[in-house]
């Protein structure tokens, strides 16, 4: 199914606006694994948050996310699967966030393997966009709410 198709089908079943907008289509990670995982744990109910550089919108021009936008996730392949609605934005430095907070990502069991797993997509994620990570790094934690899926 198209982006387009997906997007159009929940307009109608959620009674929207026709004209409304999604703000982003996306995948979540840098890899096929990971990314189809942590779709399966979004349409499980599980993961409920995510976690970007604020360096990466920056440099890439990118409008933060906002509350009430509606955003489709789709599946490694670009197969749209759900759509979230963000929640709440706050942005935060690295070395402050707390496993209270990043818990609601619903990936990991610890603080530490939280900060080693995002470390390591920090680094990858700035080396293409070109931003270094530190700990100190503001990081843009945006929670959501699934709202629709097929």
């Amino acid at each position: 199914m198209s982006l387009e198709t997906f997007w159009k089908a929940f307009l109608v079943e959620k009674s929207l606006d026709p004209q409304t907008k999604y703000y982003e289509s996306f995948h979540f990670e840098l890899t096929q694994k990971w990314a189809n995982e942590l779709l399966r744990l979004v349409l499980i109910g599980q993961k409920k948050a995510t976690a970007s550089s604020l360096w990466y919108y920056q440099l890439t021009d990118s409008r933060l996310p906002e509350v009430g936008d509606y955003s489709i996730v789709t599946d490694w392949d670009n197969n749209p699967r759900c759509v979230i609605m963000t929640t709440s934005v706050q942005i935060i430095p690295f070395k402050d966030i707390t496993y209270d907070i990043c818990k609601l990502e619903g990936e990991d069991d610890n603080l530490e393997s939280w900060r080693q797993g995002h470390i390591k997509f920090f680094t990858n994620d700035g080396q293409e966009v070109g931003y270094e990570f530190t700990e100190d790094m503001p990081v843009v934690f945006e929670e959501f709410t699934m709202v629709y899926k097929i």
